[in-house]
């Protein structure tokens, strides 16, 4: 075999092994949300809406606590995410606000569309707070800017506090928002929502 030869080969065994690792990483993410059934090893075997899934934990896998929380429990300097509908005059009416742990300061910081249709997402740090005519009216700033968000009695009103691998166990109610497939078929996560007090994270 020529040197000629042999550096084609070469050069095609190299480009499909990126390609390969460039499919891999840009595999789609998978929700999970459901009740685990069990813990096997380092996998959770989980019942959903679709049918019992199993998702690998990896190796630094984090597990945060969802517990629901009040409107007092927001504070000046918190940093929060706020699921909300735009109003006429430019403010968000708040759908649901979660009150971020302070590991998680700065996550997906900005303001965005949300899930809901016309619906938006705010991540931003709390500076003003006070009691308005609909509700309790939040100025919250981001990088690029500042909204005014008015929390009205019915927000739902959620807070992520750090957790504990040992929550995940047979009856916890959880939800993984980025659960990857990896080359073998099987699912892999770096994160898990576990509920408290009762609360199914979504």
């Amino acid at each position: 075999m020529t040197a000629t030869i042999r550096n084609t080969f070469a050069m095609t065994g190299f480009a499909f092994l990126f390609a390969a690792t460039c499919a891999w990483a840009q595999q789609p993410s998978t929700r999970v949300i459901g009740t685990i059934l069990g813990v096997d090893d380092a996998t959770l075997v989980v019942k959903t809406d679709k049918g019992e899934v199993k998702v690998g934990l990896s190796d630094q896998a984090r597990v945060m606590g969802v517990e629901k929380a009040s409107l007092n429990d927001v504070k000046k300097g918190d940093f929060i995410g706020v699921g909300a509908m735009p109003q006429a005059d430019g403010s968000q009416r708040a759908i649901q606000v979660t009150i971020f742990a302070e590991s998680q300061r700065g996550t997906g910081e900005g303001h965005r569309p949300w899930t809901r249709p016309n619906s938006t997402m705010t991540n931003a740090t709390v500076d003003t707070t006070v009691a308005g005519v609909d509700g309790q009216v939040l100025m919250v700033k981001y990088k690029d800017g500042e909204k005014k968000i008015v929390v009205p009695p019915d927000a739902l009103m959620l807070r992520y506090v750090e957790g504990d691998k040992n929550e995940l166990k047979a009856g916890a109610q959880i939800a993984i928002s980025g659960a990857t497939q990896k080359p073998d078929g099987s699912l892999e996560t770096s994160r898990v929502n576990v509920g408290r007090g009762g609360y199914a994270p979504q």
